[in-house]
């Protein structure tokens, strides 16, 4: 499994508590110092079935100082892609990449079904 996080961010580090109290084994991965890839969104988008925009840390400070609120539903699929992969502070957090799932945000029950 693979498990990106952003360590202050306190939904990562009650979702990392999560899968170290199950005995679960991960590679852990800094999303600010080493963002997920364009291919490795677009996978990650088929593989979890969720519409890209879950994939936005819309709550985040660089998310709200562009203004992509406003707009992204005028972008493409593409370019959004391309802007997710620009900067990991863009990218909602924790993900956690399973053989069979792509899990955005952490939702204990979610979690625990995938798991």
């Amino acid at each position: 499994m693979l498990f990106l996080e952003y360590p202050k961010c306190t939904t990562c580090q009650k979702a990392k508590k999560w899968l170290d109290a199950r005995g679960a084994v991960y590679t852990d991965r800094h999303i600010k110092d080493e963002p997920p890839t364009a291919e490795e969104i677009v996978r990650w988008l088929k593989k979890s079935g969720l519409p890209l925009r879950r994939f936005f840390n819309t709550s985040g400070l660089l998310y709200k100082s562009l203004n992509l609120k406003d707009r992204l539903p005028s972008m493409s699929e593409e370019e959004q892609i391309a802007l997710l992969a620009s900067d990991g502070m863009l990218v909602k957090r924790p993900i956690l990449v399973t053989e069979d799932a792509v899990l955005v945000g952490f939702r204990e029950e979610e979690w625990e079904r995938a798991l």
